[in-house]
């Protein structure tokens, strides 16, 4: 049965989205069967960073409330193990239940399904929590982030979520060492062991704006994180990438 992973963060602008396609893209290179799902409802932009704003895909209610079929998602035009449901337009609170019964049947055809929660603790975030058997949290080093990192931490601690894990986006030495800050304060601060690190790289921003997936653009900096963040999931023993 597939793996399902829900990618969350306290608060915007952390790059949870990116995170979220860079690790898609990886884990259908490593040869992976990849469903990826955003959640986002109203305001999606899923699409975009796994380079598919061009494609026509299945809004993910199409097919828990039994409009569609799952094999209608929306395959990548380059990563053929990647397949890929949006979110409504409409904002609504989606169903739980139907939502968790598509989960199921996924499951039983691809390795891992990603869930592309958007920022905060609302309804969505809550679905994608308690749906999936993994938790990666993004943050990023200032102290909004931080503050709302470690209270979406303990939410998931309340909720009986007990496979968090942190990955650190947009690290930077020089402003790190501006902030007298480093990841080990992070980790105490959001209180989730360490997954991985992702380097500042405006290559994320540039493959963005020209819809392309980052590994399109390029292997090295931010791409180089998310494929070995992809295969620590997998199971590899990969050690953390070294920041410069």
């Amino acid at each position: 049965m597939g793996v399902v992973i829900a990618i969350l963060s306290g608060k915007g602008g952390t790059g949870k989205t990116s995170v979220c396609a860079g690790l898609a893209t990886c884990l259908a290179e490593l040869g992976q069967r990849v469903l990826c799902v955003d959640l986002d409802v109203g305001l999606r932009n899923l699409d975009i960073s796994l380079g598919m704003s061009g494609e026509p895909a299945l809004a993910f209610t199409e097919v828990s409330q039994g409009g569609a079929p799952l094999s209608g998602a929306a395959r990548h035009p380059k990563y053929q193990e990647l397949r890929f449901l949006t979110a409504p337009v409409w904002d609504t609170e989606p169903d739980s239940a139907a939502f968790g019964r598509m989960i199921l049947e996924a499951r039983s055809q691809f390795d891992y399904i990603l869930l592309d929660a958007p920022a905060g603790t609302g309804p969505a975030f809550r679905m994608a929590a308690s749906h999936a058997s993994l938790q990666i949290l993004v943050t990023g080093p200032d102290p909004a982030a931080l503050r709302d990192g470690a209270r979406v931490a303990e939410l998931l601690e309340l909720m009986g979520r007990d496979h968090v894990r942190l990955v650190v986006n947009r690290v930077s030495v020089k402003l790190y060492r501006a902030m007298n800050l480093t990841v080990d304060d992070i980790m105490d601060t959001v209180g989730c062991p360490l997954l991985g690190l992702v380097p500042e790289d405006r290559n994320v921003t540039l493959a963005a704006v020209q819809e392309r997936p980052l590994m399109d653009l390029t292997r090295r900096g931010a791409a180089a994180a998310y494929g070995r963040i992809a295969r620590r999931i997998t199971g590899e023993p990969v050690s953390l990438m070294k920041i410069k």
